[in-house]
Formats: C-alpha cells, structure tokens, sequence
C-alpha cells in the first residue's frame, strides 16, 4: 500500500514539472515573435544590412592584404602603399626586368622511344682522353644494341690515381638530356638490378679491341638479353675506326663535340686561363708528352742519365698491364716512337720560324727531369706558362691530386689556341687534333717523329747546315698543318692506321663554300 502511494507521488511531481517546461517553452516562443515582429521594420532591416555589409567588407580587406604581395601589382593598382610598393620602387622593379636579357628557354630533344634489350654498364680505363674517346664509342655501341646505358664509371685505379667520379669532370645532366633522342642513360641502375650487381651477380667482361659493330649484335646483345645487365671492364679502342654505318660514326662526334661538356667549374677556368693568354696577344699550346708515366711505357730514355734511365725501367716493371717491358730506346726513337724531347722541341719549334716572342702554354703535367730539361727551351722562348704560373694556388686547389680534372683545362686552352702542337701522338693530341678539325681546321702541327730525329741528329753532328736543316723541316710539315686529308685505312693493323677521333672525317664533309656541314 505504501509503495503504491509512493508511486503516485511521483507521477504528479513529473507532471507537474513537464507542465513548467511546456509553459517556460510557450513564453520563450512568444518572445521570439516579437522580436521578429520589430525586425521587420525599415530601421532594423537597415541596420542588419549595414551590419553584414562591414562584416564581408573586413573579410574581403583581410583576404586581400594576406595576398597583396602577389596580387597587388595587378588587382590592386593605385591602393594604399601597405598592399603594393611605392610607385618609385614598382617603376624600378618594371625597368630591372625590363633590362634582364631574353634567355631562351633549352628545347630538349624529344625521347626515342624504343624496346629497352637490357642494361649495358662500363668501366673506362686510362686517362682523360682515352675514356673520353671509349665514352663516345659506348654510347653508340648502346644505341645500336637498343639498350639503356648507365654513366660510364671512370678510372681510378690507373697511374694517374684520380678519384674522379663522371660528374665531377662532366656535366652528367647535359650529357643524359642532349642524347635521349638517341639513347637512354641512367645514373645508376634500377635497385633491383643494382643490388644484383653489388652482390658480383653480373657478367663482366672486355670486349674485343677494334671490333665492328655486328660483333656487338651478334656477340654481346645476346649476352645482355639473357643477363639483362652486362658489365663491360675495358672501353679502350673497343669500336673500329672505319667501317662503320655513317649514322654510327656521326652519333660518335654528336657525343664528342656536345653531349661532353665540361662541368661549368671547368669550363669557367679554362676560359680564364685563355683570357689571360689572350691579353698578350696570340699563344701557342705544346702538349710536351715529356712526363715520367710516358717514358716508363714507352722505355725512351733519350737525354736521360744512368739514375733516371734505372728509375723509369723499374717504373715499367711495376705496371703489369704495360706488357713490352725489355725496350730499345734508340731503335725505337729511330722509329719515331718516342716523344720529342724538351731540347729536341726548340730545334723544331725553331726550324718551323715560331716567333721567339709568342706565347707558349705546356699543357702537360711535370716535366721528368725538371728545370735541367726545360732550360733550352725556356732560352729559346722565353714566355713559357703553364696554368700553374697564370693562376694563384686557390683557384687550383679544388684541382690538385686530379690529374683529369687538370687535364680538362689543358684540353680546353688547346681547342683555343692559335697553334697546338703535339710532341708524341698519344690520346689528347689525336682528340684535340680531331676536335680543331671540327672547329674549323685550326692550325695543329703534326710533328713527323721519325723525319725529324733523323734531320735532328744529322743538324747536331755537322752534316747539315741550319739552313739546310730548317728548310728540311718546313719541307717536311707543310702538308702537315691540321688541313683536310683521308683517314689512312689498314684494315689488318688498326692499331697502326690513322685513328677515328684524330680525324673524323665523316663528320667534317665540306660543302661546295668549304664550310663545315653541322651534326649536333
């Protein structure tokens, strides 16, 4: 009974208070009424306008002053001077871009689009040239084989010892976006390949010297497609010079001549180092092959003493990869197989009527034997330089223990010289000789070696007068000025026939005005 009562307590206590509510609810309405009753007249709807008027004003100001740096110049002309520069400072802004020289944008060669047969990686040897020459021929051996060519790895381990890596003596963007009309390069493998081949899962193997191009196809593509990456450990004279499809031997040049430029450090260098020449009139570049690695290789010892002669011959053991270690020096300088030395130079720099005031840049490394080897050439031509004399320490301190990179400046002050003249036919005089060729038959004087010890040694003991020796010398070299000629072809000794990038005549047809036909 108790709990009964109590329930109807309860019931009547909610309902009451859910009455309350109700009428609190009514009222509350009311109010609301009423309010909209005295917002419908014209004060108030005037003053809710003019409210929401300055509310989106504000918000547009704000937008506005957060973007005026970018859209001041065009949206907000003639505003106050917190959303656009002063007028003085815009018109100043106008004339700067006004004066700013149209460069035009670089129009990249569209891709080739083709079936990629595999990767194809190479390890250059030697020096500077000599891999500069095997990069050129690499990469039209790719672009035959319709693979994808990583950036050749340079040679660090050779006598030279030059940690350079590709792009630190090239620029390895320009060489991979000015060729991909030709070939896909790469910087470095896929991953998966290339863990495959950090793990030595990779065939590796030299390809054969002077080779044709259908020994790629038929010997080396098929390797690459079963193997999908073919490592290839020595590039040196690995393509024919002659032979080959003309497109081939242009492809070879286009990379030579464009797609290897030197880093913009390089270049910016060697364009000092050929104004500073140039404010003293024309200059003349001596590659001086005179250097301790030459004459260890080569076993020519002329002028040297027993001292010197002993050091070379144990230089020349050391190297196992330099096969002829037992060397007649005289015969073979008889030959013309050996460099000029520094006092046979003068002579002939002499006998050729080289101006004595002209300038002359070694563009050579040291010089074996030093100041006791230079001095009659220095008493001849006194206005010897090297890079060394022309620039201060820091501007060659980045340079010092890369040999490479020090030879890439030599290489570029020889494409400008007046005069280049080679003392020995290694790799650098036949590129720089085949590169002035390009530039437009440039004047190179190609010593004759062997016509010249001879003439040499008859001057030295009496039998010819100067004059006599002289006029021998310029008899002997006047079709031998860097003018067009022929590759000479012996198709059984290649290694004795005139070499492709010494000469690359393919690429230097005159017209009928006697101008050079472009290829890049």
């Amino acid at each position: 009974m108790c709990k009964v009562d109590d329930r109807d307590k309860k019931r009547r206590r909610f309902a009451i208070g859910a009455m309350g509510l109700k009428k609190l609810g009514e009222i509350r309405v009311e109010k609301l009424k009423n309010s909209m009753a005295n917002a419908r007249s014209p004060k108030m709807k005037m003053l809710l306008i003019r409210a929401m008027t300055m509310v989106l004003l504000w918000t547009c100001l704000i937008q506005l002053t957060t973007f005026g740096g970018s859209w001041g110049p065009r949206v907000l002309k003639g505003w106050p001077s917190c959303f656009t520069q002063d007028s003085h400072s815009h018109s100043a802004a106008v004339l700067d871009v006004k004066l700013l020289p149209d460069v035009p944008a670089r129009v990249l060669p569209p891709k080739r689009v083709y079936k990629n047969n595999g990767y194809l990686v190479v390890s250059c040897n030697g020096g500077l040239n000599q891999m500069r020459s095997a990069i050129c021929d690499m990469v039209a051996i790719a672009r035959y084989l319709n693979v994808t060519l990583v950036v050749p790895e340079l040679d660090k381990t050779s006598f030279w010892a030059d940690p350079s890596e590709f792009e630190d003596i090239f620029d390895v963007d320009h060489f991979i976006t000015s060729l991909r009309d030709e070939v896909r390069i790469l910087k470095e493998l896929p991953p998966r390949l290339k863990k495959r081949v950090e793990l030595g899962i990779v065939l590796t193997m030299p390809p054969v010297s002077w080779s044709d191009i259908s020994y790629y196809h038929n010997q080396i593509l098929p390797l690459i497609q079963k193997y999908k990456v073919v490592h290839l450990n020595r590039t040196d004279a690995r393509l024919a010079n002659n032979g080959q499809p003309l497109e081939l031997q242009k492809l070879r040049c286009r990379v030579n001549f464009g797609a290897l430029r030197f880093t913009s450090q390089i270049e910016e260098l060697g364009r000092r180092i050929v104004k500073l020449l140039r404010q003293n009139g024309p200059f003349l570049v001596l590659h001086l092959r005179y250097e301790m690695d030459m004459l260890a290789f080569s076993g020519c010892t002329q002028g040297c003493n027993a001292e010197e002669v002993e050091e070379l011959t144990r230089m020349r053991y050391a190297y196992p990869w330099w096969k002829e270690k037992i060397i007649n020096s005289d015969l073979k300088r008889k030959d013309g197989l050996c460099p000029l030395t520094p006092e046979e130079t003068a002579l002939t720099l002499r006998a050729l009527d080289i101006d004595r005031d002209i300038q002359i840049y070694i563009a050579a490394g040291e010089i074996y034997g030093g100041k006791r080897r230079m001095d009659r050439l220095a008493d001849a031509y006194p206005k010897l330089v090297r890079k060394e004399t022309l620039l201060g320490a820091a501007d060659l301190q980045y340079f010092q223990n890369h040999s490479s990179q020090m030879a890439a400046l030599d290489y570029l002050v020889s494409l400008e010289s007046d005069i280049f003249v080679p003392t020995y036919d290694g790799n650098m005089a036949k590129v720089v000789e085949g590169h002035r060729r390009f530039l437009g038959f440039k004047k190179t004087i190609l010593l004759d070696r062997r016509v010249l010890t001879e003439l040499i040694d008859k001057y030295t003991s009496g039998l010819l007068s100067w004059d006599e020796f002289s006029s021998a010398v310029k008899d002997t070299h006047a079709q031998r000025m860097g003018n067009p000629t022929k590759r000479t072809v012996i198709s059984d000794r290649p290694k004795e026939e005139d070499y492709f990038y010494a000469n690359p005549e393919e690429c230097l047809k005159p017209s009928d005005d006697d101008e050079l036909v472009s290829i890049l």
